[in-house]
Order: structure tokens, then C-alpha cells, then sequence
């Protein structure tokens, strides 16, 4: 079919992109995106009866936020690219991830139901929700007295966004909850279950988020971490364990009313939002790692041969590339804390000049960031704002500022914060080599790449290595169209292979950043103050920051 089009879902952090691409050729031919009525609900829950407080360090959203976002943004989407649904040979679909929902066996999540609307344990556990990071504790300290082989594939330590920490949390805290639900599964999957009617897992998430490596860890060893917990894996995680690139299943007609799609369009095995984009910037061999920069950064790079590395997300075979070991670890928080700085930490000079300028407050700071050398704001900052990901795994970690005095100015500060995420970055790489795993090129996807040179080339100063930005600003949404047509097939009008599929309708980079020879000696001392940050309050030689995180979570409970 000459115009037959895919189209590929991205569900974020706090909207839905849907992409409408031509299959021949990869061309975007209309895009839409729809915000999320609640957004992230990281202070407050709102349900349909009031407004219920939650503890630091949580981060909820409303399934029904999901659904009436994607019933209005696939017709926005098609009616953008000028085409009609039965061009639309296929569809997929990425989520934000570990992103956790406890359902009724039909799908129904509990939080629909009055008896739980008022839980909100019931509700959707975000990505960055880390209130269970004390079980992710108790996990990892089990795993290591008992000697779990698995933990080496997730560098030693279990995170606390992922599945397991989450559910251990619900049943500790909510066990009604627990008992209720008859299954927990992330987003993605919930979502390929709306538009097909078929409940199934894919191996990407399931190998990352939940300790899935053609099995699960034994009831052994769940039954060691709590005797209710004996039969998690048969009683509350249902479903095959899917392929990525297969066919869930096809759009059923409750699907195609809630998507304007026409019943019985294939439908793509769910996948998670960074490693879906891979196809889409054409990257099919080992060392090339891919980061998907936005309100958090994630990081993944394959290799032909298997290694531990401590200090990841995960190692899992077949997890970005077949054939391949995929390594992923990511930074919790760069574009979320550059987004509160400017909406929270301004001058009113800067508002005035962005309101006279007609810029928003972060794309005025991005700017004049631009015109400074290393080292020139006298400012040092550590990006955990949302916790530290990689390679720490400490989801209790807070941010910080050092060298501030009087002099310093918002946009000093604002370099600082920048520059700390691209010393995050560093480091991951620099552990990743250090234990014989290659990174050899380093591309950027997603919306801060495209938009802000000046962050880019920081961190290609910072890095020591040309930065090349993917030719798509829609990685996740063009990768899950990709798949799209992996799903439809060559008897459907896609392709047989996935390496046929990228190379068809995959982009190729826009723009390199070299780095600044002359910066280097500069960034490289800074970065090994940084290291030395990291060590004092990241590793053991204060733990100021968990002590402040007791003490608000003490005041906020006294208060309440």
C-alpha cells in the first residue's frame, strides 16, 4: 500500500504523543499531543471525592487521564497528517516505565472503584514515584545474602521505581490492595490490553523493571522476602512475556472506539519509552549509545558480550538490539529540574526580560547560559532532585548547590544544574568502560537535545566526545511506529525484519557538537570535585540528606 501510514503512541510523563509516519519512507506526516487532566500528583491526590495529601517522595497519575488523552489524540493526530484510519496498517505503543497498576482480571484498575478511589496505593505508581525506596532496601539486601545470580544483571542493586519494590510497598502498606488486585503491570501493557483485549507482557520491561530473565526470581526467594509474597509471580503478574517487535494482538471494537482506529489493526507488543526510540535514529550496532534526554535521561547501549557492571538499570539480552546484551542506566532528573528552577528560583530582572522577550523562563536561562565559559559561575550543583538513579540506586538523595555567595546570580545557578546533569552522564559512561563495555558514540533523542544548543554543547565539553542529535524530535513515537510496522508484517504492508523496518523509516542525525579543546582541563577538574561531591553525600560520608528527608517526613506527619 502505497500510503500506508503507522501510528506510534509515546505515553509521557505528562502527555501523549501520537505520530502518524509513512511506512515507505519514514516521512512524519502529523503529530498531536493531549496534556493529562491531573498531571503528576506528587503533593496532592485528587479523586472524585476530595483531595487526600501524600508523603514525600511520591508521584501518582490517573489511569482515566490515559484514556481520555488517547481517545482525543490519535483523530488530532490523523486529521494533522491529512490521512484516514484504514491507511493505518498498525500501531504502537511506549509508556513511561516502571510505571505500576493494580487491575481487576478484566483490566479494570481498582482506583475506579469507589471502595479504592480513596487509596492511593490503588492508583498509578509514576516512573518517579520513589516512596518505596526502604523495599527496594529490604530486596536488595536479601538478594545479597542469598546470592542471587540476577542481581549482578542490574549492577547489584534494585531500584526503587521498579516493579517488585513497588508491589512489596502496596502489600506492607495496603494489603486490601494487594488483595484485591488481580494483577499488577505496567502501563504499557495496561494500554495494549485497552485497544486489543489481550493481557500481555513485553520482554523489554519485564527484563528491566522486573527481574525477568525467561523466568522470574524463585518463590524461594519471595517467600524469604515475605511469606505473602510466596506466589506474586503466578497469582498477580498474569500474561505472556512477549517479544518486543511482536503482535499483541489486533484493535478490537471497544478499541477502535476509543481510538477512532478501524477494528482489527495490528497492534505491537508495549515497550517502554527510551528503548523504543532505537530504531527510529537507526543505531543497530553495539557502542552506540542512545539518550533520550528529557524530564529524566536514560541511557542504553548494547554490546555483543555479557559483563557485569555495577551502578545500572539493568543488562538484559535482546533488551534494545537482537542479538545483543542491552545495558540501561539513566539519569532520575534533568529536564524536571530545570523546569522547577525556572519556575521557582528567577529574579524578577529575568521574569521581565522573558515577558518583554515573549520567551518562556527556562528557553531565556538556556540561552544565556550559552554565552559562559567552565568554571565562569563559581557554582557546583549534584542533579538528584528526583533521587539518584545511576550508579548510586538511591531514590532518598536530594539535590544541591556549593560555591554560592551573593554574587550569585540565577543563571550562575542554572549552569551549574545543567552542568551536574552532564557530569551525571559522565560518570555512567566512564563506569560503563571502566568494566569493558564500549561507548563509542553518544546520540541525543527527545526535546531538549533539539531545542537547546547551549546544553548540548556543555555536554559535549564535559563528555570529551562529539554529541550528534537524532534526526526525529519524536524517538519514542517514531520507534513505536516502527514497531508498528514490524507488528503489521510484510503480508500487511510493513516490514519482516526490524533492521528492514529502521532503515526504511528510521532518521538519520541533524546536527554534531564537538567538544571545545580548550575546556577540557577546566571540566575535568570539575568533574573531579563532582566526584568528590558524589562521595561525601551520594556514599557514606554524610548522610545529611536522608536525615533532612526523616526530618520532613516526621514534621509533614505531625502536621497531618
Amino acid at each position: 500500500m502505497k500510503d500506508a501510514v503507522t501510528v506510534g503512541l509515546d505515553f509521557g510523563t505528562l502527555s501523549v504523543r501520537a505520530l502518524v509516519v509513512r511506512v515507505s519512507d519514514g516521512e512524519e506526516l502529523g503529530s498531536a499531543s493531549v496534556p493529562y487532566a491531573h498531571g503528576v500528583m506528587d503533593a496532592v491526590l485528587t479523586t472524585p471525592s476530595g483531595e487526600i495529601p501524600l508523603p514525600p517522595n511520591w508521584a501518582l497519575q490517573s489511569p482515566r487521564d490515559y484514556l481520555d488523552a488517547l481517545s482525543a489524540v490519535i483523530p488530532a493526530a490523523l486529521d494533522d497528517a491529512g490521512v484516514l484510519p484504514d491507511q493505518v496498517i498498525g500501531a504502537g505503543v511506549d509508556f513511561t516505565t516502571c510505571t505500576l497498576l493494580p487491575v481487576r482480571a478484566d483490566g479494570t484498575p481498582l482506583c475506579f472503584e469507589t471502595e479504592f478511589e480513596n487509596e492511593p496505593h490503588a492508583w498509578v505508581k509514576l516512573w518517579k514515584h520513589h516512596g518505596a525506596q526502604r523495599y527496594a532496601d529490604r530486596i536488595n539486601a536479601l538478594a545479597a545474602e542469598r546470592g542471587e545470580d540476577w542481581l549482578a544483571r542490574y549492577g547489584g542493586v534494585v531500584s526503587s521505581e521498579w516493579m517488585f519494590p513497588k508491589i512489596l510497598e502496596t502489600l506492607e502498606e495496603a494489603p486490601a490492595v494487594y488483595r484485591e488486585a488481580a494483577s499488577f503491570l505496567d502501563a504499557a501493557d495496561w494500554m495494549v490490553w485497552q485497544l486489543t483485549g489481550r493481557q500481555t507482557r513485553n520482554s523489554c520491561i519485564a527484563g528491566y523493571k522486573a527481574l525477568w530473565c525467561g523466568s522470574y526470581p524463585s518463590e524461594e526467594f519471595f517467600r524469604a522476602l515475605d511469606p505473602r509474597l510466596e506466589r506474586v509471580v503466578s497469582e498477580k503478574l498474569p500474561g505472556p512475556v512477549l517479544p518486543v517487535g511482536t503482535r499483541a494482538g489486533e484493535i478490537t471494537e471497544s478499541g477502535a472506539a476509543l481510538t477512532g482506529l478501524c477494528p482489527g489493526t495490528p497492534v505491537s507488543v508495549g515497550h517502554t519509552d527510551a528503548h523504543v526510540a532505537a530504531p527510529a535514529l537507526k543505531i543497530a550496532e553495539p557502542g552506540r549509545m542512545m539518550a533520550l534526554v528529557g524530564t529524566s535521561t536514560t541511557m542504553l547501549v548494547s554490546s555483543e558480550n555479557y559483563v557485569p557492571v555495577p551502578g545500572v538499570c539493568g543488562i538484559v539480552k535482546d533488551g534494545i538490539l537482537p542479538g545483543l546484551w542491552g545495558y540501561e542506566a539513566g539519569l532520575g532528573c534533568v529536564g524536571d529540574a530545570f523546569g522547577w528552577f525556572a519556575d521557582n528560583c528567577l529574579s524578577p530582572d529575568l521574569l521581565d526580560e522573558a515577558r518583554e522577550r515573549n520567551l518562556p523562563p527556562v528557553s531565556l536561562l538556556t540561552e544565556k547560559i550559552g554565552a559562559m565559559e567552565p568554571g565562569e559561575c563559581g557554582v557546583m550543583a549534584l542533579n538528584w532532585w528526583n533521587g539518584n538513579r545511576n550508579p548510586l540506586c538511591d531514590g532518598d538523595l536530594s539535590g544541591l548547590f556549593v560555591g554560592m555567595t551573593l554574587t550569585t546570580t540565577p543563571v550562575d545557578m542554572f549552569r551549574a544544574l545543567v552542568e551536574a546533569t552532564a557530569f551525571g552522564t559522565r560518570l555512567i559512561i566512564e563506569n560503563l568502560r571502566s568494566h569493558g563495555v564500549a561507548v563509542d558514540e553518544f546520540v541525543a533523542s527527545g526535546g531538549i537535545p533539539r531545542k537547546a544548543p547551549s546544553i548540548m554543547q556543555i555536554y559535549a565539553d564535559v563528555l570529551g566526545m562529539d554529541v550528534r542529535i537524532a534526526g526525529t524530535k519524536e524517538g519514542p513515537a517514531r520507534g513505536s511506529a516502527v514497531y508498528a510496522a514490524l507488528a503489521a508484517g510484510a503480508e500487511g504492508g510493513g516490514y519482516a525484519s526490524l533492521s528492514e523496518a529502521a532503515e526504511h523509516m528510521g532518521a538519520d542525525p541533524v546536527k554534531t557538537y564537538s567538544p571545545v579543546r580548550s575546556r577540557r582541563a577546566v571540566y575535568d577538574a570539575l568533574y573531579r570535585d563532582y566526584l568528590t561531591l558524589i562521595d561525601c553525600f551520594g556514599r557514606g560520608g554524610n548522610d545529611v540528606m536522608k536525615r533532612l528527608l526523616t526530618l520532613k517526613k516526621k514534621a509533614k506527619e505531625n502536621r497531618l
